[in-house]
């Protein structure tokens, strides 16, 4: 079947997986979508077969037996989509909803390290009094950004970096005009791209041709001075090769809301790394997220009842 199709569900119950509560309290989805004409419900992973329909963080086998999987995430890397396909299994994502908070995280770090406001908050730690060497904190009016990854998030980038005077320069497959950017590279020029610029950032989903795109010879290719952002996927970054640029000086330093590894270990260099930023994967964390859910799945469900093709339809 078609994207474009209406898919053939008969749907008499949703449910809200409970891994839903790393991101939002599944409650409240759940009364978000309470005057739905279907039964909506929080379940746990003995409670999927009761389901036609469930919406989630995580993926379980037992959802390969559902008629539709809504990822409350944009990325659907840990979905079997080839498994979902042959079975008929509909999965939609949350593209669309990120793009200003994204864009307010990346902009936050930009400051964070122009400000150097990091420091002050390790220094509070330890009570230590220290202002920055005269020529170490900058303004970002002037700067320059690279966003490889011109999506829904990286225009939600392009968007708030750029009304804070940041020159913003995207990388995608096609070098066709993307709103928010005032040059478009295509990724065969990625080296050049991310060259000569303050800031690289990386929205990209996890793919095949994502993975490890972000390798050494990108960081060889930065300028010394300029820093690493990633709010993507954390395997689009070779995270042994990031250590390396780091401790080497080959860049200046790093804000990372993913890993290649979930949570971040404890033995991991990134940690201690003065000029390294680590967020536990909740870069488009708000408190208006289920309801910005509730928003998208009470869509799809009025497109269900009308024969329409489905929104942010994956597979």
């Amino acid at each position: 079947m078609s994207h474009d199709d209406a898919p053939a569900i008969e749907l008499e119950h949703l449910g809200i997986h409970d891994s839903v509560d790393a991101v939002f309290p599944p409650e409240v989805l759940a009364g978000d979508l309470e005057e739905l004409s279907v039964a909506v419900s929080v379940v746990g992973d003995d409670d999927v077969d009761d389901c036609d329909a469930i919406v989630t963080l995580e993926h379980r086998e037992a959802f390969a037996d559902l008629a539709w999987v809504h990822s409350i995430q944009a990325g659907v890397d840990r979905f079997p989509a080839e498994t979902f396909d042959d079975r008929g299994v509909v999965l939609t994502n949350s593209t669309g909803i990120h793009d200003r908070t994204i864009g307010e995280t990346v902009a936050g770090f930009f400051l964070a390290f122009s400000r150097r406001l990091h420091r002050h908050v390790a220094h509070q730690q330890s009570k230590t009094w220290e202002r920055p060497d005269w020529d170490e904190a900058f303004t970002l009016p002037g700067t320059s950004a690279c966003v490889v990854g011109t999506g829904t998030l990286g225009q939600g980038v392009a968007e708030v970096a750029g009304a804070l005077g940041v020159s913003m320069r995207g990388v995608r497959r096609t070098p066709k005009p993307v709103p928010g950017f005032e040059e478009i590279e295509p990724v065969s020029a990625l080296y050049g791209a991310v060259s000569g610029v303050d800031f690289v950032v990386s929205t990209l989903p996890l793919t095949d041709e994502t993975h490890h795109l972000f390798d050494a010879a990108v960081f060889e290719a930065m300028d010394e001075t300029a820093y690493v952002v990633n709010v993507g996927r954390g395997p689009v970054v070779d995270e042994s090769a990031l250590i390396e640029a780091l401790e080497t000086g080959a860049i200046a330093g790093a804000a990372l809301d993913v890993f290649e590894t979930e949570p971040l270990p404890a033995d991991s260099p990134l940690w201690e790394m003065d000029e390294v930023i680590v967020t536990p994967h909740c870069g488009a964390y708000t408190r208006d997220y289920a309801h910005d859910i509730g928003d998208l799945v009470r869509e799809n469900v009025r497109r269900l009842e009308a024969g329409e093709a489905f929104t942010n339809r994956v597979v």
